[in-house]
Protein backbone atom coordinates (compact mmCIF):
# COMPACT_ATOMS: atom_id res chain seq x y z
CA UNK A 1 0.00 0.00 0.00
CA UNK A 2 2.36 2.34 1.09
CA UNK A 3 4.60 1.49 -2.24
CA UNK A 4 1.63 2.40 -4.32
CA UNK A 5 0.88 5.63 -2.67
CA UNK A 6 3.97 6.43 -3.10
CA UNK A 7 4.29 5.61 -6.91
CA UNK A 8 1.39 8.00 -7.21
CA UNK A 9 2.64 10.67 -5.14
CA UNK A 10 5.58 10.37 -8.03
CA UNK A 11 3.76 10.45 -10.75
CA UNK A 12 1.58 13.62 -10.01
CA UNK A 13 4.91 15.44 -9.42
CA UNK A 14 6.43 14.28 -12.33
CA UNK A 15 3.23 15.42 -14.48
CA UNK A 16 3.16 18.82 -12.54
CA UNK A 17 6.78 19.76 -13.14
CA UNK A 18 5.93 21.20 -17.33
CA UNK A 19 2.80 23.01 -15.47
CA UNK A 20 5.34 24.35 -12.80
CA UNK A 21 7.89 25.39 -14.79
CA UNK A 22 6.09 26.57 -17.92
CA UNK A 23 4.20 28.78 -14.91
CA UNK A 24 7.46 29.94 -13.72
CA UNK A 25 8.66 30.96 -17.54
CA UNK A 26 5.09 32.81 -18.18
CA UNK A 27 6.05 34.67 -14.82
CA UNK A 28 10.16 35.23 -15.26
CA UNK A 29 9.15 36.03 -18.93
CA UNK A 30 6.24 38.50 -17.62
CA UNK A 31 8.90 40.14 -15.31
CA UNK A 32 11.78 40.93 -17.78
CA UNK A 33 9.41 42.30 -20.36
CA UNK A 34 7.94 44.68 -18.14
CA UNK A 35 11.47 45.71 -16.70
CA UNK A 36 12.47 45.96 -20.04
CA UNK A 37 9.58 47.97 -21.36
CA UNK A 38 10.03 50.34 -18.58
CA UNK A 39 13.68 50.67 -19.33
CA UNK A 40 12.60 51.77 -22.37
CA UNK A 41 10.01 53.92 -21.94
CA UNK A 42 12.23 55.56 -19.41
CA UNK A 43 15.19 55.84 -22.19
CA UNK A 44 12.88 57.01 -24.68
CA UNK A 45 9.75 57.68 -24.34
CA UNK A 46 8.60 57.89 -28.12
CA UNK A 47 9.73 54.68 -28.99
CA UNK A 48 7.21 51.46 -29.14
CA UNK A 49 8.16 49.19 -26.26
CA UNK A 50 8.60 46.23 -28.96
CA UNK A 51 11.09 48.02 -30.84
CA UNK A 52 12.62 48.81 -27.96
CA UNK A 53 12.73 45.16 -26.63
CA UNK A 54 14.24 43.75 -30.04
CA UNK A 55 16.68 46.46 -29.89
CA UNK A 56 17.05 45.29 -26.05
CA UNK A 57 17.38 41.55 -27.24
CA UNK A 58 20.02 42.53 -30.04
CA UNK A 59 22.02 44.09 -27.19
CA UNK A 60 22.00 41.01 -25.06
CA UNK A 61 23.11 39.04 -27.52
CA UNK A 62 25.80 41.24 -28.25
CA UNK A 63 27.08 40.55 -24.61
CA UNK A 64 27.71 36.37 -25.07
CA UNK A 65 29.65 36.93 -28.47
CA UNK A 66 33.47 35.73 -28.19
CA UNK A 67 35.29 38.53 -28.44
CA UNK A 68 39.27 38.84 -29.80
CA UNK A 69 41.29 41.74 -30.36
CA UNK A 70 40.65 41.74 -34.12
CA UNK A 71 37.05 42.29 -34.02
CA UNK A 72 37.58 44.59 -31.45
CA UNK A 73 39.74 46.53 -33.58
CA UNK A 74 37.17 46.18 -35.96
CA UNK A 75 34.49 47.43 -34.35
CA UNK A 76 36.88 50.13 -33.75
CA UNK A 77 37.93 50.66 -36.67
CA UNK A 78 34.01 51.03 -38.12
CA UNK A 79 32.77 53.60 -35.24
CA UNK A 80 35.53 55.44 -36.16
CA UNK A 81 34.69 55.42 -39.68
CA UNK A 82 30.61 56.08 -38.69
CA UNK A 83 31.62 59.13 -36.61
CA UNK A 84 33.71 60.17 -39.84
CA UNK A 85 31.05 59.72 -42.23
CA UNK A 86 28.49 61.42 -39.56
CA UNK A 87 30.95 64.48 -39.22
CA UNK A 88 30.94 64.84 -43.16
CA UNK A 89 27.45 64.73 -43.89
CA UNK A 90 26.73 67.48 -41.38
CA UNK A 91 29.79 69.71 -42.92
CA UNK A 92 28.22 68.74 -45.88
CA UNK A 93 31.91 67.94 -47.03
CA UNK A 94 31.69 66.21 -50.57
CA UNK A 95 33.63 63.37 -50.06
CA UNK A 96 33.20 61.39 -53.20
CA UNK A 97 33.97 64.15 -54.71
CA UNK A 98 37.12 62.71 -56.46
CA UNK A 99 35.58 59.52 -56.97
CA UNK A 100 33.21 60.98 -59.33
CA UNK A 101 33.58 58.64 -62.90
CA UNK A 102 34.26 60.83 -66.18
CA UNK A 103 31.56 58.02 -67.09
CA UNK A 104 29.06 60.18 -65.53
CA UNK A 105 29.89 63.24 -67.81
CA UNK A 106 29.24 61.06 -71.31
CA UNK A 107 26.61 63.70 -72.40
CA UNK A 108 28.51 66.26 -71.38
CA UNK A 109 29.78 68.23 -74.77
CA UNK A 110 30.99 71.26 -73.17
CA UNK A 111 34.59 72.17 -74.85
CA UNK A 112 36.59 75.15 -72.96
CA UNK A 113 38.09 77.73 -75.35
CA UNK A 114 41.48 78.02 -76.28
CA UNK A 115 42.95 80.85 -75.25
CA UNK A 116 42.56 82.02 -72.06
CA UNK A 117 41.85 86.19 -71.90
CA UNK A 118 40.81 86.17 -67.97
CA UNK A 119 41.36 84.03 -65.46
CA UNK A 120 41.33 84.45 -61.53
CA UNK A 121 41.52 81.79 -59.08
CA UNK A 122 42.24 84.52 -56.24
CA UNK A 123 46.02 83.06 -55.54
CA UNK A 124 47.69 86.30 -55.94
CA UNK A 125 45.34 87.93 -53.41
CA UNK A 126 45.86 88.33 -49.30
CA UNK A 127 43.35 86.59 -47.53
CA UNK A 128 40.94 89.03 -46.38
CA UNK A 129 41.45 91.61 -48.96
CA UNK A 130 39.41 92.25 -51.32
CA UNK A 131 40.65 91.05 -54.87
CA UNK A 132 42.48 93.25 -57.59
CA UNK A 133 40.68 92.40 -60.28
CA UNK A 134 37.07 93.35 -59.39
CA UNK A 135 35.26 95.79 -57.96
CA UNK A 136 32.04 96.38 -55.94
CA UNK A 137 29.45 98.77 -54.29
CA UNK A 138 29.29 96.39 -51.59
CA UNK A 139 31.91 94.25 -49.75
CA UNK A 140 33.92 90.73 -50.49
CA UNK A 141 36.69 89.17 -49.38
CA UNK A 142 39.60 86.39 -50.08
CA UNK A 143 38.99 83.62 -47.74
CA UNK A 144 40.05 80.00 -47.45
CA UNK A 145 38.05 76.71 -46.67
CA UNK A 146 39.01 73.56 -44.80
CA UNK A 147 36.69 72.08 -47.15
CA UNK A 148 38.04 73.08 -50.43
CA UNK A 149 41.16 73.71 -51.69
CA UNK A 150 42.99 77.40 -52.67
CA UNK A 151 41.31 80.70 -52.23
CA UNK A 152 37.89 81.96 -52.81
CA UNK A 153 35.87 85.39 -53.61
CA UNK A 154 33.07 85.36 -50.52
CA UNK A 155 30.32 87.89 -50.76
CA UNK A 156 27.29 87.77 -48.31
CA UNK A 157 25.53 90.89 -49.38
CA UNK A 158 22.72 92.43 -51.60
CA UNK A 159 25.32 94.69 -53.36
CA UNK A 160 27.38 93.55 -56.47
CA UNK A 161 31.05 93.02 -56.63
CA UNK A 162 32.03 92.37 -61.33
CA UNK A 163 35.20 92.26 -63.16
CA UNK A 164 36.58 95.99 -62.90
CA UNK A 165 37.83 95.64 -66.62
CA UNK A 166 35.84 95.20 -69.57
CA UNK A 167 36.08 92.24 -71.37
CA UNK A 168 37.07 92.15 -74.71
CA UNK A 169 34.44 89.47 -75.96
CA UNK A 170 34.36 88.27 -79.62
CA UNK A 171 31.21 86.03 -81.22
CA UNK A 172 32.59 82.46 -79.44
CA UNK A 173 33.79 82.16 -76.14
CA UNK A 174 33.39 80.27 -72.83
CA UNK A 175 33.24 81.14 -69.26
CA UNK A 176 33.63 79.18 -66.37
CA UNK A 177 33.79 79.34 -62.57
CA UNK A 178 33.52 77.23 -59.15
CA UNK A 179 31.05 78.17 -56.73
CA UNK A 180 29.87 77.02 -53.11
CA UNK A 181 26.56 78.77 -52.01
CA UNK A 182 26.63 79.71 -48.57
CA UNK A 183 24.02 81.08 -46.38
CA UNK A 184 23.78 84.47 -44.08
CA UNK A 185 22.09 86.96 -46.24
CA UNK A 186 18.44 86.03 -44.60
CA UNK A 187 18.38 83.67 -41.98
CA UNK A 188 20.29 80.59 -42.17
CA UNK A 189 19.15 78.86 -45.16
CA UNK A 190 20.90 79.14 -48.72
CA UNK A 191 20.96 82.79 -49.52
CA UNK A 192 21.06 82.20 -53.37
CA UNK A 193 22.98 84.52 -56.05
CA UNK A 194 22.75 86.10 -59.37
CA UNK A 195 25.43 86.09 -61.91
CA UNK A 196 25.38 88.30 -64.94
CA UNK A 197 27.15 88.64 -68.16
CA UNK A 198 26.43 91.89 -70.13
CA UNK A 199 27.26 95.16 -72.00
CA UNK A 200 28.23 97.78 -69.40
CA UNK A 201 26.85 102.03 -69.86
CA UNK A 202 29.54 102.79 -67.22
CA UNK A 203 33.17 101.03 -67.82
CA UNK A 204 34.34 102.84 -64.61
CA UNK A 205 31.50 102.51 -61.88
CA UNK A 206 28.74 99.64 -61.56
CA UNK A 207 25.22 99.86 -63.43
CA UNK A 208 22.55 99.98 -61.37
CA UNK A 209 18.71 98.68 -61.40
CA UNK A 210 17.34 95.27 -62.33
CA UNK A 211 17.84 95.79 -65.85
CA UNK A 212 22.02 97.07 -65.61
CA UNK A 213 23.70 98.16 -68.99
CA UNK A 214 22.87 98.15 -72.36
CA UNK A 215 21.75 94.81 -71.75
CA UNK A 216 22.54 90.70 -71.09
CA UNK A 217 22.12 87.32 -69.64
CA UNK A 218 21.33 86.51 -65.97
CA UNK A 219 21.36 83.43 -63.96
CA UNK A 220 19.70 83.39 -60.98
CA UNK A 221 20.15 80.58 -58.28
CA UNK A 222 16.90 80.65 -56.00
CA UNK A 223 17.32 79.83 -51.99
CA UNK A 224 15.34 76.61 -52.67
CA UNK A 225 18.43 76.09 -55.30
CA UNK A 226 16.27 75.98 -58.51
CA UNK A 227 18.42 77.85 -61.52
CA UNK A 228 16.49 80.57 -63.62
CA UNK A 229 17.46 82.47 -66.23
CA UNK A 230 16.56 86.32 -67.71
CA UNK A 231 17.24 87.90 -70.47
CA UNK A 232 17.07 91.65 -71.18
CA UNK A 233 17.84 94.41 -73.58
CA UNK A 234 17.87 98.72 -73.45
CA UNK A 235 19.01 99.53 -76.52
CA UNK A 236 16.35 100.89 -78.53
CA UNK A 237 18.07 99.32 -81.56
CA UNK A 238 17.02 96.00 -79.91
CA UNK A 239 14.12 94.33 -81.21
CA UNK A 240 14.50 91.26 -79.28
CA UNK A 241 12.48 89.85 -77.01
CA UNK A 242 13.90 89.50 -73.12
CA UNK A 243 13.56 85.77 -73.16
CA UNK A 244 13.24 83.70 -68.73
CA UNK A 245 12.48 80.60 -67.50
CA UNK A 246 13.84 78.02 -65.37
CA UNK A 247 16.62 75.36 -66.38
CA UNK A 248 16.38 72.01 -66.14
CA UNK A 249 13.72 71.53 -63.38
CA UNK A 250 15.37 68.27 -61.62
CA UNK A 251 16.42 67.82 -57.76
CA UNK A 252 19.84 66.36 -59.09
CA UNK A 253 20.39 69.61 -60.34
CA UNK A 254 19.04 72.06 -57.54
CA UNK A 255 21.94 73.80 -55.76
CA UNK A 256 22.34 73.24 -52.19
CA UNK A 257 24.11 74.92 -49.40
CA UNK A 258 27.85 74.53 -48.72
CA UNK A 259 28.37 72.57 -51.89
CA UNK A 260 30.87 72.92 -54.87
CA UNK A 261 29.64 73.44 -58.64
CA UNK A 262 31.02 73.72 -61.81
CA UNK A 263 29.67 76.13 -64.10
CA UNK A 264 30.41 76.57 -67.89
CA UNK A 265 28.50 78.38 -69.93
CA UNK A 266 29.32 78.44 -73.79
CA UNK A 267 28.22 81.65 -75.96
CA UNK A 268 27.90 81.03 -79.96
CA UNK A 269 26.97 84.72 -81.32
CA UNK A 270 23.45 84.25 -79.64
CA UNK A 271 22.70 81.26 -78.52
CA UNK A 272 23.97 80.80 -74.93
CA UNK A 273 24.28 76.96 -73.23
CA UNK A 274 25.06 76.43 -69.68
CA UNK A 275 26.16 73.36 -67.55
CA UNK A 276 26.40 72.67 -64.05
CA UNK A 277 28.66 69.50 -63.57
CA UNK A 278 27.67 66.99 -65.81
CA UNK A 279 24.57 68.56 -66.48
CA UNK A 280 23.15 70.75 -70.15
CA UNK A 281 21.07 73.10 -68.19
CA UNK A 282 20.22 75.64 -70.37
CA UNK A 283 20.02 75.59 -74.45
CA UNK A 284 18.73 79.74 -75.58
CA UNK A 285 19.75 79.28 -79.50
CA UNK A 286 18.28 82.79 -79.77
CA UNK A 287 19.39 84.52 -76.51
CA UNK A 288 20.92 87.80 -78.12
CA UNK A 289 19.97 89.42 -80.92
CA UNK A 290 22.05 89.48 -84.10
CA UNK A 291 25.06 91.90 -83.55
CA UNK A 292 23.03 93.70 -80.94
CA UNK A 293 24.71 93.08 -77.83
CA UNK A 294 28.51 92.66 -77.06
CA UNK A 295 28.84 91.61 -72.98
CA UNK A 296 31.92 92.87 -71.61
CA UNK A 297 31.27 92.56 -67.92
CA UNK A 298 30.61 89.55 -65.62
CA UNK A 299 29.07 90.20 -62.44
CA UNK A 300 27.89 88.48 -59.03
CA UNK A 301 25.36 89.94 -57.12
CA UNK A 302 22.61 89.45 -54.13
CA UNK A 303 23.26 86.69 -52.28
CA UNK A 304 26.24 84.94 -50.79
CA UNK A 305 28.47 82.53 -52.10
CA UNK A 306 32.34 81.92 -53.05
CA UNK A 307 33.28 81.82 -56.23
CA UNK A 308 36.72 80.50 -57.59
CA UNK A 309 38.70 79.65 -60.91
CA UNK A 310 36.73 82.07 -62.88
CA UNK A 311 37.99 81.69 -66.58
CA UNK A 312 36.89 83.19 -69.99
CA UNK A 313 38.94 81.56 -72.81
CA UNK A 314 37.65 82.43 -76.66
CA UNK A 315 38.43 80.01 -79.80
CA UNK A 316 37.24 76.42 -79.57
CA UNK A 317 40.34 74.15 -80.76
CA UNK A 318 40.47 72.63 -84.31
CA UNK A 319 42.22 69.46 -82.18
CA UNK A 320 42.07 67.26 -85.53
CA UNK A 321 43.89 70.10 -87.49
CA UNK A 322 46.52 70.59 -84.39
CA UNK A 323 47.09 67.04 -83.74
CA UNK A 324 47.36 65.67 -87.40
CA UNK A 325 48.06 68.00 -89.57
CA UNK A 326 50.42 70.03 -87.50
CA UNK A 327 51.16 67.44 -85.10
CA UNK A 328 51.14 69.01 -81.43
CA UNK A 329 47.85 70.08 -79.23
CA UNK A 330 47.99 71.90 -76.57
CA UNK A 331 45.04 72.04 -74.46
CA UNK A 332 43.62 73.72 -71.34
CA UNK A 333 40.35 71.57 -71.63
CA UNK A 334 41.69 68.96 -68.74
CA UNK A 335 41.61 69.73 -65.18
CA UNK A 336 42.77 69.14 -62.17
CA UNK A 337 42.74 69.80 -58.43
CA UNK A 338 45.31 71.90 -56.99
CA UNK A 339 48.53 69.65 -56.67
CA UNK A 340 46.08 66.23 -57.50
CA UNK A 341 46.89 64.15 -60.38
CA UNK A 342 43.29 62.75 -60.50
CA UNK A 343 41.09 63.88 -64.00
CA UNK A 344 38.50 65.79 -63.03
CA UNK A 345 34.80 64.96 -64.31
CA UNK A 346 34.68 68.40 -66.49
CA UNK A 347 37.40 67.27 -68.86
CA UNK A 348 34.92 64.91 -70.67
CA UNK A 349 34.19 67.19 -73.08
CA UNK A 350 37.83 67.54 -74.00
CA UNK A 351 38.96 63.83 -73.77
CA UNK A 352 36.02 62.67 -75.88
CA UNK A 353 37.10 65.33 -78.79
CA UNK A 354 40.73 63.88 -78.49
CA UNK A 355 39.25 60.19 -78.54
CA UNK A 356 36.90 60.53 -81.77
CA UNK A 357 40.73 61.97 -83.32
CA UNK A 358 42.76 59.29 -82.48
CA UNK A 359 39.92 56.40 -83.42
CA UNK A 360 39.73 57.99 -87.19
CA UNK A 361 43.21 58.06 -87.52
CA UNK A 362 44.31 54.09 -86.01
CA UNK A 363 48.24 54.69 -86.85
CA UNK A 364 48.72 57.96 -85.43
CA UNK A 365 50.31 57.14 -81.99
CA UNK A 366 50.94 59.95 -79.48
CA UNK A 367 52.87 61.24 -76.64
CA UNK A 368 51.00 63.09 -73.48
CA UNK A 369 53.31 65.72 -71.85
CA UNK A 370 51.81 67.52 -68.28
CA UNK A 371 53.20 71.11 -67.25
CA UNK A 372 52.64 72.83 -64.42
CA UNK A 373 53.10 76.80 -63.42
CA UNK A 374 56.18 77.67 -61.51
CA UNK A 375 54.57 77.77 -57.87
CA UNK A 376 55.99 74.98 -55.42
CA UNK A 377 59.45 73.13 -55.25
CA UNK A 378 60.90 72.27 -58.68
CA UNK A 379 60.98 68.61 -58.06
CA UNK A 380 57.51 68.44 -56.69
CA UNK A 381 56.30 69.83 -59.72
CA UNK A 382 58.59 67.76 -62.06
CA UNK A 383 56.54 64.57 -60.05
CA UNK A 384 52.67 66.17 -60.61
CA UNK A 385 53.21 66.98 -64.36
CA UNK A 386 54.53 63.01 -65.20
CA UNK A 387 51.48 61.67 -62.92
CA UNK A 388 49.47 64.55 -64.38
CA UNK A 389 50.52 62.95 -68.24
CA UNK A 390 50.23 58.87 -66.82
CA UNK A 391 46.41 59.86 -65.65
CA UNK A 392 45.24 61.47 -69.13
CA UNK A 393 46.66 58.49 -70.81
CA UNK A 394 44.88 56.15 -68.09
CA UNK A 395 41.46 57.70 -68.97
CA UNK A 396 42.13 57.55 -72.56
CA UNK A 397 42.45 53.99 -72.36
CA UNK A 398 40.21 53.12 -69.39
CA UNK A 399 37.20 55.14 -70.52
CA UNK A 400 37.46 55.72 -74.32
CA UNK A 401 38.92 52.44 -74.94
CA UNK A 402 42.66 53.43 -76.44
CA UNK A 403 45.23 51.06 -77.49
CA UNK A 404 47.52 51.46 -74.29
CA UNK A 405 50.46 50.76 -76.94
CA UNK A 406 49.59 54.04 -78.99
CA UNK A 407 50.56 56.27 -76.07
CA UNK A 408 53.29 57.49 -74.37
CA UNK A 409 53.26 59.78 -71.37
CA UNK A 410 55.62 62.53 -69.35
CA UNK A 411 55.88 65.43 -67.72
CA UNK A 412 58.05 68.79 -67.85
CA UNK A 413 57.07 70.33 -64.66
CA UNK A 414 57.53 74.07 -64.68
CA UNK A 415 59.96 73.76 -67.39
CA UNK A 416 59.29 75.48 -71.20
CA UNK A 417 56.59 77.87 -69.76
CA UNK A 418 54.70 79.86 -72.59
CA UNK A 419 53.98 82.66 -70.59
CA UNK A 420 55.54 84.75 -67.44
CA UNK A 421 54.58 83.21 -63.91
CA UNK A 422 53.44 86.28 -62.55
CA UNK A 423 49.84 86.52 -63.16
CA UNK A 424 47.11 84.32 -62.71
CA UNK A 425 46.24 84.23 -66.10
CA UNK A 426 49.55 83.65 -67.64
CA UNK A 427 49.85 80.93 -64.29
CA UNK A 428 47.10 79.31 -66.60
CA UNK A 429 48.48 79.03 -69.27
CA UNK A 430 51.71 77.53 -68.32
CA UNK A 431 49.52 74.63 -66.60
CA UNK A 432 48.38 72.13 -69.77
CA UNK A 433 49.09 69.01 -71.27
CA UNK A 434 50.11 69.07 -74.49
CA UNK A 435 49.62 65.88 -77.18
CA UNK A 436 52.31 65.41 -79.66
CA UNK A 437 52.51 63.06 -82.71
CA UNK A 438 54.97 60.56 -82.94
Amino acid sequence: MKSSIKLFIAVMFLLSIPFTVNCQIKVNVKKKVENQANNRANKNADQGINKGLDAAENGIKGIFKKKDNSGDQENKDSANKSEENKELASENKPAKEEQTQLQSYSKYDFVPGEKVIFYDDFSQDAVGDFPVLWNTNGSAEVVTTNLFPGHWMKFVMAQCVWTDELLDLPDNYTIEFDVIPLGGLEGDGMSGYIMRLFQAKNAKAWDGGSAPGEGGFSLSVQYFGRLDYHTWFSKPECSATSLSGYGKDDDAVKQKINQKYHIAMWVQKSRIRLYQDQNKVIDLPKAFAKDCLKPDRLRFEYGAAMISNVRIAVGAPDMRSKLITEGKLVSYGIYFDVNKDVVKPESYGTLKEIAAVLTENPDVRIKIVGYTDSDGADAANLDLSKRRGASVKNELVKTFGIDASRIESDGMGEGQPVAPNDTPANKALNRRVEFIKL
